[in-house]
């Protein structure tokens, strides 16, 4: 996307501090938006705003968001997964995932969505994963709460289709990112086998055996926050060299 092409557009990013959130942050604010970062540690955000990749911090829960002002843009990054045995989920596990990656997005959209509608213009962009698409073992949790993020983007693109805003979902495949890195330390503890197993066995869920970049997932995003962008909604985008 060119520079300036989101020009005088206010964005937020939520879970902004850091990971895919942090590279859509600064995606977006090289293509002209203003963008606000959120997320519950505030020193991530402050980094953010220091080097220029974002405008202002918002420390929040985005299950429990403070007062918004008006976006244009929308970007939901926040996030958590676990994984665990079907059987070793309890209900806490399954309300943890649905709580962070389901009712963060909706507790936020509902926040900023109005003003998007009055404006006749907006972009809700939701942070999927493949795990959305597809099952994964020991993530059952995880996948059922990623199923549901996809539903509601096919749902709300539904609703707003006539106002202006579209609503769409990005998919990443396994992601150079702190979760990431989590299920490795897992893999690691769990079989006795080398950072660099552990890592190649994530990547061979992609054809190009590799793990994605966050800037990649963030172009989808800019792709998506586009005004030209104004047919493409409801959509799930997958980021994962072509693994779904």
């Amino acid at each position: 996307m060119r520079t300036g092409a989101l020009s005088g557009l206010e964005a937020l990013v939520t879970g902004g501090g850091t990971g895919i959130g942090a590279a859509c942050a600064a995606a977006l604010t090289g293509a002209g938006a203003r963008v606000t970062v959120m997320g519950r540690r505030e020193a991530p955000l402050r980094a953010m705003v220091a080097r220029g990749d974002a405008a202002a911090a918002l420390p929040g829960d985005v299950t429990a968001p403070p007062a918004l002002p008006g976006f244009a843009l929308l970007v939901n990054a926040a996030g958590a997964a676990e994984s665990a045995p079907f059987l070793k989920s309890d209900d806490a596990l399954f309300e943890r995932m649905w709580r962070v990656n389901v009712m963060g997005a909706v507790a936020v959209t509902r926040a900023v969505l109005p003003a998007m509608i009055e404006a006749g213009f907006g972009r809700v962009v939701h942070i999927a994963s493949t795990a959305a698409l597809k099952g994964y073992p020991y993530v059952s949790a995880y996948v059922a709460a990623k199923h549901a993020m996809l539903g509601l983007t096919r749902a709300l693109a539904q609703e707003v289709a006539t106002k202006g805003v579209t609503v769409n979902a990005v998919c990443p495949g396994f992601t150079e990112t702190g979760i990431v890195a989590d299920s490795v330390a897992r893999i690691v503890a769990k079989t006795h086998r080398s950072e660099a197993e552990a890592r190649a066995d994530l990547a061979r869920h992609n054809p190009q055996r590799r793990l994605v970049r966050p800037e990649e997932v963030a172009q989808a995003v800019l792709l998506l926050c586009a005004p030209a962008a104004s047919a493409i909604n409801g959509q799930a985008v997958a980021v994962d060299g072509g693994e779904t």
